[in-house]
C-alpha cells in the first residue's frame, strides 16, 4: 500500500510540473497567484479523479486479472498482487482459477422444471455434478468472449450433450446397470464442446435419478414380483436339489449298507481262516505250555527240597555254633570267677598281712568311712592294743 500512495504522489507531482509548465507558457501575463490558484485547483481535481477511480487494482489468491487496452486491444495476466489499470484505458476482468461446480437444479427432480427425457418418453431428474476450470493457457484469447457468468457457457454446452444422451436410454438402463456407460459418454462428448470454448472438464458425476411417482410404483410393484418369482424359482430348484440329494442319499447308503455286509463277510471268513491258521500255531505252543509248567512245577519241588535241606542244614549249624557259643560263654563265666576268687583271696591275704603289721589301720578305715558323716567323735581311749571303735560300737 505504501508503495502505491508513493506511486500516486510521483504521479501528482509530474502531473503538477506539466500543469504548471502549460499555465507559465498559455499565461505568462496573468498575475502568479492567480496562477497558482490554478495549479492548485487542477491538482485538486486530479487527486478527486484518483480517489474516485484508483489506476491500480488488486488480484486475490485464486484468480487471474485479464487487463485489456481499449484503444490497442493488447491483453496481459495477472497473478496475485496488484497492477495499475488507467481509467477510461484499460480494462480488468477478473477469473476463477479453482475448479468450478455446475449443477442443473431445474433437471434434478422429474417434476422439476426441466427434467430430462428416456426413450419412453418419461420424464426422470438426475442430480448431475459438473465440474471443470478455465483453460490458462486460452485466458488471454476468450477473455473478451466469456459473458459475466460462466454458467451461460457451461448450461447450454451440458443439455446440448446430456439431453440428447438421455433420450436414447430407457429408465431402467439409466439408474440401473448403464449409470457408468452414459456418465462416461457424456464426459467423452462435453469434453471437447467446452474445450471449444477455453474450458477444461474435470469429471462429471451421476447423482441421485429421480423417477416419475407412476413408473416408480409400477417398478417397485415389478420388482415384487421378479423376486417373488425368483424366490419361487429358487425355491422349486432347491426342492429339487433336496430330491435329488435325498435319492443320492438313499443309493450311497444303500451301497454303503452292501459294502458294509460284503466287508462283515469278508471280515468273518478271514476271521475264520485266520483262527484256524492260528490253531495251528496254538496247539504246539500249549502243549509246550504243558510241559514247560510241568519242569516248572518239578523244578519249583527240587528248589523247595533243596531249599529246606537248606534250612534244616542251616539250623543245625546255628545250634551246632549256639551251643559251643555258650560253652565258651560259659567257660569264660567260670575263668573270670575263678580269676576274681583268686584275685579276692590274694587281697585278703595282702590286707590280713598288712593289718596284722599295722592294727590301727583298722581305725583309719573306719574313720574314713565315718568321716562324711560324723565330724568329732569323743570316745575312751581302748585297751592296750585294743580297737578305739570297740568302745562305741559296745565291743567287751
Amino acid at each position: 500500500m505504501t508503495d502505491r500512495f508513493t506511486a500516486i504522489l510521483e504521479l501528482l507531482r509530474a502531473m503538477g510540473a506539466s500543469i504548471s509548465a502549460a499555465m507559465a507558457t498559455v499565461g505568462a501575463g496573468l498575475g502568479r497567484l492567480r496562477v497558482q490558484l490554478l495549479v492548485l485547483a487542477a491538482l485538486v481535481l486530479i487527486a478527486w479523479m484518483i480517489v474516485r477511480h484508483p489506476p491500480f487494482a488488486s488480484v486475490q489468491r485464486g484468480e487471474i486479472a485479464v487487463r485489456t487496452n481499449l484503444l490497442t486491444g493488447q491483453v496481459s495476466q495477472f497473478r496475485e498482487g496488484s497492477l495499475w489499470v488507467i481509467p477510461g484505458l484499460q480494462q480488468v476482468r477478473y477469473f476463477p482459477t479453482r475448479d468450478q461446480i455446475y449443477r442443473p437444479a431445474q433437471s434434478a427432480k422429474a417434476n422439476g422444471e426441466a427434467p430430462f427425457q428416456s426413450v419412453e418418453g418419461l420424464s426422470l431428474g438426475v442430480d448431475l455434478t459438473v465440474r471443470y476450470a478455465i483453460d490458462p493457457a486460452r485466458m488471454a484469447s476468450i477473455a473478451k468472449t466469456l459473458p459475466d457468468e460462466l454458467d451461460d457457457v457451461i448450461e447450454p454446452a451440458v443439455k446440448g450433450v446430456v439431453y440428447p444422451l438421455f433420450a436414447g436410454y430407457t429408465v431402467k438402463d439409466i439408474f440401473t446397470t448403464r449409470r457408468a456407460e452414459i456418465q462416461k459418454a457424456i464426459e467423452e462428448q462435453l469434453r471437447p464442446k467446452l474445450a471449444a470454448d477455453g474450458f477444461l472438464l474435470r469429471s462429471v458425476q451421476m447423482g441421485e435419478v429421480d423417477l416419475p411417482r407412476d413408473y416408480r410404483l409400477g417398478m417397485e410393484k415389478l420388482l415384487a414380483e421378479e423376486l417373488e418369482s425368483e424366490k419361487m424359482r429358487y425355491t422349486l430348484e432347491l426342492k429339487d436339489k433336496e430330491v435329488k440329494a435325498r435319492a443320492l442319499e438313499g443309493e450311497a447308503d444303500k451301497v454303503r449298507r452292501q459294502k458294509a455286509a460284503e466287508a462283515a463277510g469278508e471280515e468273518q471268513v478271514i476271521a475264520a481262516k485266520a483262527q484256524e491258521e492260528a490253531m495251528k500255531h496254538v496247539l504246539p505252543f500249549k502243549q509246550k505250555q504243558i510241559e514247560q509248567r510241568r519242569l516248572e512245577a518239578e523244578a519249583e519241588k527240587v528248589a523247595r527240597i533243596r531249599s529246606a535241606e537248606g534250612t534244616a542244614d542251616a539250623r543245625r549249624i546255628e545250634a551246632s555254633g549256639e551251643a559251643d557259643s555258650r560253652q565258651k560263654l560259659a567257660d569264660a563265666e567260670v575263668y573270670r570267677l575263678e580269676k576274681i576268687n583268686r584275685a579276692t583271696s590274694e587281697q585278703m591275704q595282702r590286707e590280713g598281712a598288712l593289718i596284722s603289721q599295722n592294727p590301727l589301720l583298722i581305725q583309719k578305715t573306719m574313720a574314713d568311712k565315718l568321716s562324711d558323716k560324723v565330724q568329732v567323735i569323743i570316745a575312751a581311749p581302748p585297751a592296750e592294743g585294743g580297737f578305739i571303735g570297740s568302745n562305741l560300737l559296745g565291743a567287751k
